[in-house]
């Protein structure tokens, strides 16, 4: 069962109600928290934990939850937890690997309003929002600070993320509420901005809904969506001083069983040289769907390392849930 959050956001940062047109308190009744627990064998136990906890927000009178999918992807049991401590059981009801969305479906009665989802492709930098984690001590006013590509080193692509600031310290599954009171995303990560003179701030990356409304309705029939799957191979990869390197490999995976080592600097993928690790990604992506063959030229100790990559479907690694 979720545990009660046992931090506040400091006062003076948290929103107050006559900055808004809209029913803030009522708005942030919305934003739920979840406990979900992953089984020791799953494919992310050792990477993700087999608990983790965070947030979602309640987008359909049926309790039907919007939150980032890496709480509950192969959960076992979900609980949430509204903004006044009551517990309703919840199961998985979708995941996308490609915005990194996932749904959850409240098995019992919440008694919680839904919240409208708006448009992020509104936003501009400086529009005000509130990053919510709960009640009003539990949010954060912020804006918007950049709206850009973001590349993760897990196989993961966003050609337009929004970045906020002030950093929300328990961002995963945050809720991001426009100045009409509509969600515009989803909370997934801290990172750190470099700022003039060396140093850096604390910044949330915000997954944008507009990303979620033209999938929905395929997440809710198939539990993922209705198209075939990127090819995965298993990878994590980084980006500095203008080149691609492999981190690490996942072992058995494509990568690995493939002779990738951490350490290898990739140089192109199917003769096309490879400029950034978002271009990666593209050139993966683009050489057809999961299953597919890649052939990738490495430099290694110097000297140019061709492999061919037998690529799979990521989500086929994950435990399923009975509505999945």
């Amino acid at each position: 069962m979720a545990e009660e959050i046992d931090w506040e956001i400091p006062e003076a940062a948290q929103p107050k109600p006559g900055d808004f047109a809209f029913d803030l308190d009522r708005a942030l009744q919305s934003v739920v928290g979840i406990q979900a627990t992953i089984p020791d064998d799953a494919f992310t136990a050792q990477t993700l934990g087999t608990q983790r906890g965070g947030n979602g927000v309640v987008i359909r009178d049926s309790g039907l939850i919007v939150t980032i999918g890496y709480l509950v992807t192969e959960a076992e049991t979900v609980w949430i937890t509204t903004a006044d401590g009551r517990a309703t059981q919840g199961t998985v009801a979708a995941y996308d690997q490609e915005t990194g969305f996932g749904l959850v479906q409240a098995l019992g009665r919440l008694g919680v309003p839904a919240m409208a989802i708006g448009r992020s492709g509104a936003l501009e930098n400086g529009s005000p929002i509130v990053v919510a984690a709960g009640a009003r001590r539990h949010s954060i006013s912020a804006r918007v600070i950049a709206r850009q590509e973001f590349p993760g080193s897990w196989e993961y692509l966003l050609d337009e993320a929004l970045f906020t600031a002030p950093a929300h310290p328990f961002w995963g599954g945050a809720a991001a509420i426009d100045k009409s009171g509509e969600l515009v995303g989803v909370g997934s990560l801290h990172v750190q901005q470099s700022v003039p003179g060396g140093s850096a701030r604390d910044i949330n990356m915000i997954v944008p809904i507009d990303l979620l409304t033209p999938i929905l309705d395929e997440l809710l029939t198939y539990g993922r969506p209705n198209h075939p799957a990127r090819p995965w191979i298993g990878a994590y990869s980084g980006e500095g001083e203008g080149r691609v390197m492999v981190t690490g490999v996942l072992p058995k995976g494509p990568a690995a069983q493939a002779g990738i080592r951490a350490g290898d600097v990739v140089w192109a993928v199917r003769d096309e040289a490879v400029g950034s690790l978002a271009d990666f990604y593209r050139k993966l992506w683009k050489s057809g769907s999961a299953g597919v063959e890649i052939p990738i030229e490495l430099v290694r100790d110097g000297r140019t390392v061709w492999v061919r990559v037998k690529s799979r479907d990521r989500g086929s690694m994950l435990k399923k849930n009975s509505l999945q």
